[in-house]
């Protein structure tokens, strides 16, 4: 006897939210990408006292345009939330350890990928065979 593992639809209102969620993200992480992929000064400069060379500029930003592309894809949006969350915690802890700046953005990002995570759970937990 299989099993086959089934998604719930989020009701209309919380589709709408879901979906302005999704999109003010991926928005947010593809305009940090941008920085760092087109070598912002900027951004160089924070990489460079991060002290992981400019590979991991590079590779943050590959992975929060891919993050943010997939946050648009209902069928890994909360898959990717949950990476993009962990880029963010990243965020949060050079911040504050290394850099020494402003991090309350970090933290309110972080508030709206948990969100979008907590809303999609369901599908999450399906997807991840956890249903």
């Amino acid at each position: 006897m299989s099993t086959i593992a089934t998604t719930r639809s989020p009701s209309g209102k919380t589709n709408i939210l879901i979906w302005i969620l999704r999109v003010l993200m991926a928005g947010l992480f593809l305009f940090a990408a941008f920085g760092k992929l087109t070598g912002l000064p900027m951004m160089v400069q924070e990489f460079e006292v991060i002290g992981l060379g400019q590979w991991f500029r590079y590779f943050t930003g590959v992975t929060e345009v891919v993050g943010a592309l997939a946050l648009l894809a209902p069928a890994v949006s909360g898959i990717a939330a949950m990476a993009l969350l962990l880029v963010d915690i990243g965020a949060f802890i050079a911040q504050v350890a290394v850099l020494h700046v402003d991090w309350i953005h970090t933290i309110v990002v972080g508030a709206v990928l948990a969100a979008l995570i907590y809303l999609q759970r369901t599908n999450i937990r399906a997807q991840l065979g956890l249903s």
